[in-house]
């Protein structure tokens, strides 16, 4: 198939979307596909754009995959209303890149959300050119800035701008998204079952592997070998709830080997850094390159996954899929009742949001109880193995675009009926 992929965020972003958009497109180029992709100039988590990048239009070609890029505006401080300029600013100006996609005619056009901006412009490509169109949302970006207070939550902006979110969903062919109760959501907003597709963030086969041989991360960042590590690794950005950390980093100051690692770049890193300022028990690393995730992902004996409450159920971490295919147990901060806390609550702790004792505790608690971490731990590589492993999630989004594009549902799962989190 001819596959058009239009979304804000690609390789090489190191994290969050643009590493997914990268993997899948090159997943689907191994798999016979012709793949091209429209997309920004690498900028995030940095929020500005990448070194050796120009924010202009540009083509190149990345492992097969034929990449258009689309200048765009990119603030220093990213805000509520600077971040709808910014998105528009990339969705307005990829439309004659689209436009020329026309006599490319392909046979699929997938939309990646955020930026729900781009779906105007990949929808009608899709009808001009006779191809069915696809919409993979990674996170409901309009509930989640209402929710976080990006946008002001008056009553008539909010049933306008969710009125035209259900509109531009339902004029999809499929919808996808990354976790179960997403799904709901998204029927919530009138997609029919049918159209739905569950796709979740996966974990490269090597990182659900154990991982052979001592860490290097421990020698360089001066850690004692029978340390216990709680490792917090990813884009250090305003929706995590990070702030909670240097908190709990106090709390277990006195813990004889507990330390803690803070891995990532993002708005919320000089915070960080201030704020941990002097602890002897928190080291920070910025990101690492990819081909040393396996390696950082074991070296953790927990793993720490703070979260705004405010996004609960509207954003799946993605992290998430590394910190189970390593086999670690994680600590999460989140509501009783939420996908996040149905899956952590069978390989970790869930403690309630903003509560720096509790997570401590739970570090404390598994700190001190080896079996306890690697009975947790083998129970969170098991639901990666049967969930969350590349080849098995990209396997099933290939049999479905290709029964989209041939109008069959055959060897096509629908999504389950039921709001619970598949054990």
């Amino acid at each position: 198939m001819r596959i058009l992929i239009h979304g804000i965020n690609f390789h090489p972003e190191p994290t969050g979307i643009g590493k997914y958009s990268g993997e899948m497109a090159a997943e689907l180029v191994a798999m016979g596909h012709e793949v091209r992709v429209v997309a920004a100039p690498p900028y995030y988590p940095d929020w500005r754009i990448g070194d050796g990048w120009r924010n202009g239009y540009s083509r190149h070609e990345w492992k097969g995959v034929d990449v258009w890029r689309v200048p765009l505006w990119v603030p220093a401080q990213p805000s509520g209303l600077k971040r709808i300029i910014h998105l528009t600013s990339f969705s307005v100006a990829a439309l004659p890149v689209l436009a020329r996609q026309l006599l490319w005619r392909p046979d699929m056009v997938m939309v990646v959300a955020p930026a729900l901006t781009s779906a105007p412009g990949g929808w009608l490509t899709a009808r001009l050119s006779g191809a069915r169109c696809w919409l993979h949302v990674q996170d409901f970006e309009v509930d989640a800035a209402f929710e976080l207070g990006l946008i002001s939550a008056n009553g008539i902006v909010r049933k306008l701008v969710t009125g035209i979110e259900q509109w531009l969903l339902r004029r999809f062919d499929r919808v996808s998204t990354i976790s179960w109760r997403m799904l709901d959501r998204t029927r919530s907003k009138g997609v029919e079952r049918e159209r739905l597709v569950f796709l979740p963030n996966w974990v490269n086969d090597q990182a659900a592997r154990p991982f052979t041989g001592p860490s290097r991360y421990r020698q360089e960042l001066g850690i004692a070998e029978d340390a216990i590590v709680a490792l917090f690794s990813g884009t250090l950005g305003g929706k995590q709830g990070l702030e909670l950390l240097p908190k709990v980093a106090q709390r277990i100051r006195s813990h004889p080997k507990l330390v803690m690692v803070i891995c990532g770049d993002g708005v919320m890193k000089p915070h960080l850094e201030q704020a941990c300022a002097g602890m002897d028990n928190v080291r920070m690393l910025p990101l690492q390159p990819a081909e040393r995730l396996a390696e950082l992902l074991h070296t953790a004996d927990i793993h720490m996954l703070p979260q705004n409450p405010g996004a609960a159920d509207l954003v799946m971490p993605s992290k998430l899929s590394g910190m189970l295919g390593s086999g670690r147990p994680v600590v999460t901060t989140t509501e009783p009742g939420t996908e996040l806390a149905h899956v952590v609550s069978e390989c970790g702790r869930v403690v309630p949001p903003g509560d720096d004792r509790a997570f401590a505790d739970a570090l404390i608690e598994l700190a001190d109880s080896p079996a306890l971490r690697q009975q947790l731990g083998h129970r969170a590589n098991q639901y990666a193995q049967k969930h969350l492993i590349r080849s098995v999630v990209l396997g099933r989004l290939d049999r479905c675009l290709q029964a989209c594009v041939t109008h069959t549902t055959a060897g096509v799962e629908l999504p389950r009926e039921s709001t619970q989190t598949p054990k």
